[in-house]
């Protein structure tokens, strides 16, 4: 039986195109076989970057013997997790439920009907730290397979029940208790050493970190800031950071954000670029922007196809070895150095024995003014050094075998990333971040939308597979913040388009909440639902944000109460784990405290717009709405006209308007107290 994935278009599954074993992308093709043959379904799932995924294949995969026992015995089906995030959901949550913990590459055993029976994750080719060999067990569910099918029968019905619909959950309104609580929470597990939340390993925990500089914008309680600040601080200095070409690394594997897990993923940078722009208009700190501005311009320039859309990830591993691309012996380090290497290398601490396998990741024990004054060092001067070097050692290391690149444009990731860099570009001005934007938001419209409904993914120039709720509502806001970006109108009506499917195709009426599958999906042994905002925020948190965005510039109420129905569903989860809920509560803080609105009255070509519009930019203002231009929308326009033909801007919450200035000044004072609590 051939191998199936040579005509896949997701460089996950054609990396696995040539193995010996008999693959099946996912379908009703491999299920259809299983039932012919009477054979469980051996699905793998994994995605390009994922360095025990590439481990997996080389041991087990690639070899024969092992291919042989799972053609033999087996209909084995490969997926990419982030073509099918409803797929990797519905069978994570059978491995977790079978092994109580998850992650990639899991495994997992079906039945023809597709129900899980048994299953894990990375299974190694020989009997090792207590994890039994994969040759062992393929012969052994083989094995069951043919001497105990009633008790596979009977566990397989068992593991279906954990798909039943729960109760319906108790509804609270969400108010001034919730943030209260989620704040005291989250504060509790904060790490006032290292910063972030709990041990390691450790993620970027961007949307935590935003709830809480929304709530020190309404509060002005200082301690939230400082745990904003502290934490970014020491994510940007740590290995984390890619300290020469820019970009956040997927996790740390330590306490102190010094060791990377090296694969960088698009989301992460999506959702930190957005924060580092908050985080400026709070701070005006030059350290915060320029992290955040060399993360947009690695985007820029290794992850951006030439047509705009934003690639998925690269890989953490290159020459067969994780992090082989970013660290440096010190001899090569004082080789690129020259005559600067002494210092650099005190700088980003590289020594002769390493911090990572005998070698360097560079990292920044001290902030640069700290370190400038511990070497007696002008702190200019300093800075020009690590720019100097910062060339030097970046050009060096592209003559290096480059990490593995997933070029596939995944709808739901790049609505993320084109909402940072359009905000980016909004906040810091320019042209360079803005032309990023509208090639991403124009590239994505064409491509991925189609009827008013998204694909979830463009490779090998084909749109494929339905788009999910994450897909819907990512891009719509992506396509809302390029509108407040331009305030050309068509942006705000591709925004309202993606509202209006979330509502239509993934809403459940019964249930007051939101499906990630859309209602005329293929059927799966069931439909996902999850609430839970893990490295991505959920469908549900982003179409709910969407929902009340869209609904204060077009007046739309049935969509603020759609959306106020489910927050109230979730008040009890997202106070007990308020980590486990960083989107879902901004856009509860939203609906606590209430959104300002702004609307630029004028001609955006004019200097007194841009001016006002400069004046807006440098403010943060938590759950800010921005209309203007000559098409601002009815719901928010309503007299609201230029002063004496001069651009004048309206500062509004809830039913109360502050008095319509021409006066950047005035602007900047009604925007300071206008996010107060």
């Amino acid at each position: 039986m051939p191998n199936r994935l040579a005509i896949e278009t997701s460089p996950y599954l054609l990396q696995h195109a040539n193995n010996p074993v008999a693959w099946h992308p996912w379908g009703d093709e491999a299920f259809a076989r299983a039932r012919a043959e009477d054979k469980p379904v051996l699905l793998s799932v994994g995605y390009a970057a994922c360095h025990w995924c590439h481990v997996m294949a080389h041991e087990s995969f690639e070899d024969p013997e092992t291919a042989t026992l799972m053609n033999q015995w087996f209909v084995n089906v490969k997926v990419d997790r982030e073509e099918r995030p409803d797929v990797d959901a519905i069978y994570m949550r059978a491995v977790q439920a079978l092994t109580q913990q998850g992650g990639w590459p899991m495994t997992v055993f079906l039945t023809p009907d597709g129900a899980p029976f048994y299953g894990g994750t990375y299974f190694p080719p020989d009997d090792r730290h207590g994890l039994p060999s994969f040759r062992r067990v393929l012969t052994s569910v083989a094995e069951a397979w043919r001497t105990r099918r009633t008790e596979i029968a009977d566990g397989a019905a068992a593991m279906l029940r954990i798909y039943d619909e729960p109760r319906a959950p108790a509804r609270v309104p969400v108010g001034p208790s919730l943030m209260h609580r989620a704040v005291h929470a989250t504060l509790a597990r904060y790490d006032r050493t290292y910063g972030g939340f709990g041990g390691a390993p450790k993620f970027p925990p961007t949307m935590t970190l935003d709830f809480l500089l929304r709530r020190w914008a309404r509060t002005d309680d200082s301690a939230l800031l400082d745990a904003v600040r502290h934490t970014w601080d020491r994510m940007a200095r740590g290995g984390l950071f890619d300290q020469l070409g820019g970009g956040f690394h997927r996790y740390a594997v330590d306490g102190e954000w010094l060791v990377p897990h090296f694969e960088k993923m698009l989301y992460d940078n999506a959702l930190l670029v957005r924060l580092g722009a908050h985080l400026w208009q709070v701070t005006s700190d030059p350290h915060v922007r320029a992290v955040t501005e060399q993360t947009l311009a690695w985007v820029e320039r290794e992850m951006t196809s030439p047509d705009g859309g934003f690639f998925a990830s690269l890989d953490a591993d290159s020459e067969g070895h994780e992090g082989r691309f970013y660290v440096w012996s010190l001899g090569e380090f004082q080789r690129v150095g020259g005559a600067d290497a002494g210092l650099l290398a005190a700088y980003w601490d590289v020594t002769a024995a390493g911090n990572f396998e005998g070698r360097n990741i560079l990292w920044c024990p001290k902030p640069a003014d700290a370190f400038a004054a511990s070497h007696a060092l002008d702190p200019v001067a300093l800075h020009a050094v690590i720019d100097r070097g910062r060339v030097a050692l970046l050009a060096a290391r592209d003559r290096r075998e480059r990490p593995a690149r997933d070029d596939k444009v995944i709808a739901g990731w790049n609505g993320l990333m084109l909402r940072g860099v359009a905000e980016c570009a909004r906040v810091f001005g320019g042209p360079r971040w803005r032309s990023l934007a509208l090639r991403a938001a124009g590239f994505l419209a064409r491509t991925l939308v189609r009827d008013g409904r998204a694909s979830r993914v463009f490779a090998g120039g084909q749109a494929r597979i339905a788009g999910f709720l994450e897909d819907h509502a990512a891009l719509g806001l992506g396509f809302l913040a390029t509108y407040e970006l331009t305030f050309d109108p068509r942006w705000l009506a591709q925004a309202s388009a993606m509202a209006d499917a979330c509502e239509r195709h993934f809403w459940d009426e019964r249930a007051g909440a939101f499906f990630d599958a859309a209602a005329d999906a293929p059927p799966l042994v069931t439909r996902p639902r999850d609430t839970y905002d893990n490295a991505i925020p959920s469908g549900t948190s982003l179409a709910v944000e969407l929902l009340q965005r869209v609904a204060a510039l077009d007046g739309n109420t049935a969509r603020t109460a759609r959306a106020r129905d489910v927050l109230s569903s979730l008040v009890e989860p997202m106070g007990l784990a308020p980590l486990a809920f960083g989107h879902l509560l901004g856009a509860a803080d939203f609906e606590t405290d209430g959104d300002v609105s702004v609307v630029l009255a004028g001609d955006p070509a004019t200097p007194d717009f841009a001016a006002l519009e400069r004046a807006l930019a440098a403010c943060y203002v938590p759950s800010l709405v921005i209309a203007g231009g000559l098409s601002a929308p009815p719901a928010l326009l309503d007299g609201k006209l230029p002063i004496d033909a001069r651009a004048a801007a309206y500062v509004c919450r809830g039913f109360s308007c502050a008095s319509p200035t021409v006066d950047v000044a005035v602007l900047a004072a009604q925007l300071a107290g206008a996010g107060r609590g």
